[in-house]
């Protein structure tokens, strides 16, 4: 499982005393034990759910980093990129732009997909293909270039 992976990666760099990967990795363990006891019982998280996770922090730390950037902090805007950068080595390989364009056309095809009114379905249909490799704001905007 990627949660064990995780462990041990942080366990390696205890070891080797990487302290920013250290922290990025307790972090990151931290927030997967969170999610897994919200709600009304403890569970296990799978996977997808670690990734989630994951990509959730990614998220969160390219949001600190520019707002340190603005903020005129490019040094700390710089340790939460490379926090990210740590994070980075855990999700799936990022698709290329051709084939996300060829996934979109795809189904959009398949589907009939032709006016905005179908937003909600296309981005749905697009995103089970997509699993999660492509950024939501790409698929959005190839979604509706390709909308009437």
């Amino acid at each position: 499982m990627l949660i064990d992976q995780i462990r041990a990666d942080l366990i390696e760099a205890t070891k080797a005393q990487e302290k920013m990967r250290q922290r990025t990795l307790r972090s990151v363990i931290a927030a997967v034990q969170e999610a897994s006891v919200s709600g009304t019982e403890a569970k296990e998280l799978d996977d997808d759910a670690v990734l989630a996770v994951i990509k959730a922090q990614v998220k969160r730390r390219v949001d600190a980093a520019e707002a340190f950037e603005a903020g005129g902090r490019a040094d700390r805007a710089e340790e939460e990129r490379a926090e990210m950068k740590v994070l980075e080595e855990y999700l799936p390989a990022a698709m290329s732009d051709e084939e996300l364009e060829s996934i979109v056309a795809g189904v959009m095809e398949a589907n009939s997909f032709e006016t905005r009114a179908d937003m909600g379905n296309a981005m749905k249909a697009v995103n089970a293909e997509v699993a999660g490799r492509a950024d939501g704001r790409r698929v959005a905007d190839l979604v509706k270039s390709r909308l009437n």
